[in-house]
């Protein structure tokens, strides 16, 4: 049945003003101070759907959002929702044939641009079939419109009825195993999202003050700095740039945010910064970690640093947030915890039989918070998702406790000695070491064509000599075992990473 109250954002906008926060900040960007508040989001939203209709933007066409953590996202990802318009957050640090790949495979009617990322898009948008309407947040180019001028005048739009099972927004996959995919995602998931993680693991209220150094584009940014303050009127500071270690302790420290969103490779960095600094004057009362497992060594480092806690937790686009994970009360760094309630998990080997503790299987789970499926991919989305089970790509290791251990993407996985190998083991075992910043473990094949590990490395300071390497060689060993070891080492710069900061070791494969 159709009803507005199943489209989301009567529940994460429209109700905020009629129960006093109206002039509550829901809002803040750190670079300019622009703010928004509930009021303001929710009729800047449904100038968005009067807008998109105004211009031929028809229920069920889809907008696209290359657009930065801003103010301007919020209405337009909402005001598409009441407009039954899909909108589509884009991964701002692409390329530009990506992001022509993209728009043509989702036939996008209109893209809404920040003025800094036009430079990307500029060159692809006259030949796209799909597009009617390009919309820029800043100066328009010719050819374009500015956002302002995009809504100035429009009638406002009361939210459409939907049902809860209708598509809501899509998000692309980060593409860590290759070509992006794009995910439908319907109303009801973000709801689901929200009573589960948001409530359970969170525990987020409205007095809390929310950064997430993940952007609005990740599903793990969307929930944080989106759905969940939005799910009970909290607050959420904006930063439009690169989170770097040093800006976001600089940003803790300055606005004193009560939960603090980041990634494994980010924690690394800015526990690495207060090695050499002191940590910040904060607030903190939790912190949340995901995109890939968080390395036991930097979680307790940054915990010694902060006071405080962070969770690890798994979750992928295709669940839309984090279903599996620590808790405050319960977390154990090095594990990925325990189902989120509200989730149901399996762990079964390549005949789909349940494995028993101390053996590895694959992930699947089951939650209401589901993609519907792939964009035009059939198979795909028949393989990934099996009745109520989405299969995630994760091997995992089940302790006689219940607790998960990561043990890396099944893609991921080798044997050794006919014995299976976590690269994540191996890469925690590396970045334990005191002069080891970063590290990905991948197979490559030996002089009588056996895989073993190579490991790939970034140093906090300094080189690597090959007595050094030896010396890490030994470190691993003692901390797992005597057959672990990477039989290379190779010092880099960076390694090969998503937008969301995981680690394309596909791309380390096929350099081996």
């Amino acid at each position: 049945m159709l009803s507005v109250h199943a489209n989301a954002a009567t529940f994460f906008v429209d109700r905020h003003p009629s129960e006093g926060r109206g002039d509550k900040c829901a809002y803040l960007e750190v670079q300019t101070g622009r703010s928004l508040t509930y009021a303001q989001m929710a009729e800047g939203s449904d100038l968005v759907a009067g807008a998109l209709a105004r211009a031929g933007i028809r229920p069920e066409e889809r907008m696209a959002l290359l657009v930065l953590d801003q103010i301007e996202f919020p209405q337009l990802f909402w005001g598409g929702l009441k407009a039954g318009v899909v909108p589509i957050p884009l991964n701002t640090l692409l390329a530009t044939p990506i992001y022509d790949a993209i728009l043509r495979d989702s036939r996008a009617a209109i893209l809404v641009v920040s003025a800094d990322l036009w430079p990307v898009v500029a060159p692809i948008v006259a030949d796209n079939p799909y597009l009617r309407e390009i919309v820029v947040i800043g100066e328009a180019p010719d050819g374009t419109r500015s956002f302002d001028d995009f809504t100035a005048g429009a009638t406002p739009q009361p939210t459409r009825a939907v049902s809860p099972d209708e598509v809501a927004f899509w998000l692309y996959s980060s593409g860590s195993t290759g070509r992006p995919k794009g995910v439908t995602h319907v109303h009801s998931a973000l709801k689901a999202s929200a009573d589960t993680y948001g409530a359970h693991i969170l525990n987020i209220h409205e007095s809390d003050l929310v950064l997430s150094a993940a952007k609005f584009f990740f599903a793990y940014g969307l929930g944080n700095a989106l759905t969940f303050p939005l799910s009970v009127g909290a607050s959420v500071l904006l930063y439009t740039g690169r989170p770097t270690p040093q800006v976001m302790l600089e940003t803790i420290e300055q606005y004193k945010p009560t939960l603090f969103c980041g990634v494994p490779t980010l924690y690394s960095g800015m526990v690495a910064e207060m090695d050499r600094t002191g940590a910040p004057d904060a607030l903190l009362r939790l912190s949340i970690s995901a995109g890939e497992a968080l390395p036991a060594d930097i979680g307790s480092r940054w915990a010694e640093h902060m006071n405080v806690t962070v969770l690890d937790g798994v979750g992928s686009t295709e669940m839309l947030h984090i279903f599996l994970s620590n808790r405050e009360d319960d977390f154990e760094y090095g594990t990925s915890g325990i189902p989120v309630p509200g989730y149901d998990m399996r762990l079964v080997d390549e005949t789909d039989r349940e494995v028993g503790a101390g053996e590895i299987g694959e992930l699947l789970v089951n939650g209401a918070s589901s993609a519907q499926g792939y964009w035009n991919q059939r198979d795909k989305t028949r393989s990934t998702f099996e009745g109520v089970w989405t299969r995630t790509g994760d091997k995992y290791e089940r302790r006689a406790d219940g607790r998960l251990i990561y043990c890396g993407r099944t893609d991921d996985m080798f044997k050794v000695s006919g014995i299976w190998l976590s690269p994540f083991e191996v890469e925690g075992a590396l970045v334990s070491h005191p002069q080891v910043l970063e590290a990905a473990v991948v197979a490559a094949r030996d002089e009588d064509g056996l895989e073993k590990p190579k490991a790939y490395i970034i140093l906090q300071n300094g080189t690597a000599d090959d007595a050094f390497k030896e010396a890490l060689k030994s470190h691993v060993k003692e901390r797992i075992g005597l057959w672990k070891y990477p039989r290379w080492i190779e010092v880099v710069d960076e390694l090969p990473k998503t937008a969301t900061g995981k680690v394309q070791r596909f791309r380390l494969r096929e350099a081996s």
